[in-house]
């Protein structure tokens, strides 16, 4: 929230994991989470935790401007 404003985060891990080859499966399985997250986070109908977060980013070896994005309106 920003301003009193709630700003959607969207993410790319989808697509990112998909470049490297790695399904839901063994990424769920490798971060320790249930596959039916990781698919609730790749829809963004659930932002992860910040430690989940931290670990995507490790596990992909990307910054966070790469993989999570505010979705702000050009007003």
């Amino acid at each position: 929230m920003v301003g009193g404003i709630c700003i959607p985060v969207k993410n790319n891990i989808r697509e990112i994991r998909k470049e490297k080859g790695i399904t839901q499966l063994k990424m769920a399985e490798d971060l320790q989470v249930t596959r039916q997250t990781l698919t609730a986070i790749e829809n963004n109908k659930y932002n992860p935790s910040l430690e989940l977060a931290l670990k995507i980013l490790k596990y992909f070896e990307v910054s966070i401007e790469e993989i999570f994005t505010l979705e702000e309106d050009d007003k």
